[in-house]
C-alpha cells in the first residue's frame, strides 16, 4: 500500500510543480508585457510633447513672417506705387511661392529625419520575439 500512496503523492507533487512553473511563466509573461505598455505610455508622451513644441515654432514662425512679408509688401508696392506697381507686385508673388517651395521641400526633408513613433517599444518588441524563438 505504500507503492500506492508514493504513486498518489508523486502526481500531486509533479502536478504542483508544474502550476509553480505557470505561475511563474505568467508573472514573468505579464511583467514583460507591463514593461511594454509603460514604454509606450513614454513614448507616447513624448511624441506628444514633441508634436506640441513643433505645433508652437511653426505658429509663431509662421505669425512673424507673415507680418513680416505683409508689412514689407505693402512697403514695396507704396514705394513703387506710381513707377512699377505691377512689376513690384509680380516680383513680390514670384519670391513667396519660391520661398513657399523651399520651406515645403525642407519641412518634408525635416520630417523623414524625424525616428519612427514608437521605435524603442518596437525594438524591445522584436528582442522579446526573438528571445522566445527556437533556435535551429
Amino acid at each position: 500500500m505504500s507503492s500506492d500512496s508514493s504513486e498518489a503523492k508523486n502526481p500531486e507533487g509533479s502536478s504542483s510543480g508544474f502550476l509553480e512553473y505557470l505561475r511563474s511563466f505568467a508573472q514573468s509573461l505579464l511583467g514583460s508585457v507591463q514593461n511594454r505598455f509603460e514604454l509606450l505610455g513614454t513614448e507616447l508622451q513624448e511624441e506628444k510633447f514633441r508634436l506640441i513644441q513643433i505645433f508652437i515654432w511653426i505658429s509663431a514662425a509662421t505669425f512673424c513672417g507673415v507680418m513680416t512679408l505683409a508689412f514689407a509688401s505693402f512697403a514695396l508696392v507704396y514705394l513703387f506705387w506710381e513707377s512699377a506697381r505691377l512689376p513690384v507686385l509680380l516680383g513680390l508673388t514670384a519670391f513667396y511661392a519660391i520661398g513657399f517651395t523651399v520651406i515645403l521641400l525642407k519641412f518634408r526633408a525635416y520630417l523623414a529625419r524625424q525616428p519612427k513613433p514608437f521605435a524603442s517599444t518596437i525594438a524591445e518588441l522584436e528582442k522579446d520575439r526573438a528571445c522566445i524563438r527556437p533556435t535551429n
